[in-house]
């Protein structure tokens, strides 16, 4: 994939971290696998190759969460990663298929529309008209491709699909086949093959799986960042990542300010301050560490092109009010509470106060 390309998947990026973990990987691999389970888990939470490659972490938080994940996909049963929006659902599982099978592009985004075709396999209408039902007349999906190469399949956002067509799965997890009735034959699963799906039960529109489905799945909860330290360093780093692989234009450290966007997305999200003395009005958006981490990128791309170079409270106050006023009068109201009880008393804050009473 060419550099020019917006975005590039975790393979490509981390190609050198990727190859020297294998270099010097000599641990027994489940069939398949391009790392042991053992490298995988140092590839997400980082640490060295053994040739001293530094690997960077590219999940922050529990280790034992990761190792269950890693050692429930070098089992025959699939893996569920549940939890809010902006928990690195997708991000852990895009790590996990590029460090196993070297590739996360099997990948299929559920949605409302998302039909069985989709899921299971299509046909080449034309060659199916002009010589009937015939394996070169069968359009394979990434799951098809994941079954056949042995390889890890990623659904996203697997609840936004119906419970009709999440049930096409059933066969596929239970039997590692899928049937092609049309053709009386089932495509058969290479060792190898698995499926990473993320789902989360906050956004609205959520598809609950079938009883069925769900014993087919080892689900890992992953949490919001425990600590606010934690959730700061999450985001910085993922900002400089992000406007690194945009290629904006360099600016000061701004470690600074994106704590203090970490620190109001966290209270207005909990409805309290940080020390428990003051309750708030929460917001009926997430308020997520992503969301955090969407605010830091466009305020850079604001400071670097229309600023002074520098991430300040001018810089975040209309992407902090458009993260937060997802609703017109909800928001509106726990926002300016939140500015007239916090933020116009807190030390050091009073420049955001008025950049954001500027906005709102």
């Amino acid at each position: 994939m060419s550099e020019a390309h917006l975005r590039r998947p975790a393979e490509e990026i981390y190609a050198g971290e990727l190859a020297a973990l294998a270099q010097g990987d000599d641990r027994p691999r489940p069939s398949n696998w391009k790392l042991s389970p053992q490298a995988v888990v140092t590839y997400l939470l980082g640490g060295k190759a053994s040739d001293g490659t530094a690997i960077t972490a590219k999940y922050v938080g529990n280790r034992r969460l990761i190792e269950t994940a890693v050692a429930t996909l070098a089992t025959d049963r699939a893996l569920l990663l549940l939890g809010l929006p902006g928990t690195a659902k997708s991000w852990v599982s895009e790590h996990l298929a590029a460090a196993i099978s070297g590739s996360s592009q099997r990948l299929i985004q559920c949605t409302a529309g998302t039909d069985e075709n989709q899921i299971r396999y299509g046909w080449n209408y034309a060659l199916l008209l002009a010589k009937g039902p015939s394996p070169e007349a069968l359009v394979k999906t990434p799951l098809v491709r994941a079954m056949e190469e042995g390889t890890l399949l990623r659904l996203e956002e697997l609840t936004r699909m119906g419970s009709d067509v999440q049930d096409t799965l059933i066969t596929v997890l239970s039997e590692k086949t899928l049937p092609v009735p049309e053709l009386d034959i089932a495509i058969g699963a290479e060792r190898g093959f698995n499926i990473i799906a993320t789902a989360n039960n906050r956004d609205k529109g959520v598809n609950d799986l079938s009883s069925a489905l769900k014993r087919r799945f080892n689900v890992v909860v992953l949490p919001s960042p425990s600590s606010l330290d934690e959730e700061t360093q999450i985001v910085v780093k993922r900002v400089g990542e992000i406007g690194t692989n945009l290629s904006l234009p360099p600016i000061q450290p701004a470690d600074k300010e994106l704590a203090r966007v970490v620190t109001l997305f966290r209270e207005i999200r909990d409805g309290k301050t940080l020390n428990g003395k003051t309750k708030l009005k929460t917001s009926t958006g997430t308020l997520s560490t992503a969301e955090a981490i969407s605010v830091g990128v466009s305020a850079w791309t604001e400071a670097a092109y229309f600023g002074n170079g520098r991430i300040d409270a001018n810089a975040l106050a209309t992407n902090i009010v458009g993260a937060v006023v997802k609703d017109p009068v909800q928001d509106s109201v726990a926002l300016s509470e939140y500015l007239e009880t916090v933020v116009r008393t807190r030390d050091g804050w009073s420049d955001l106060y008025e950049a954001i009473r500027e906005v709102i």
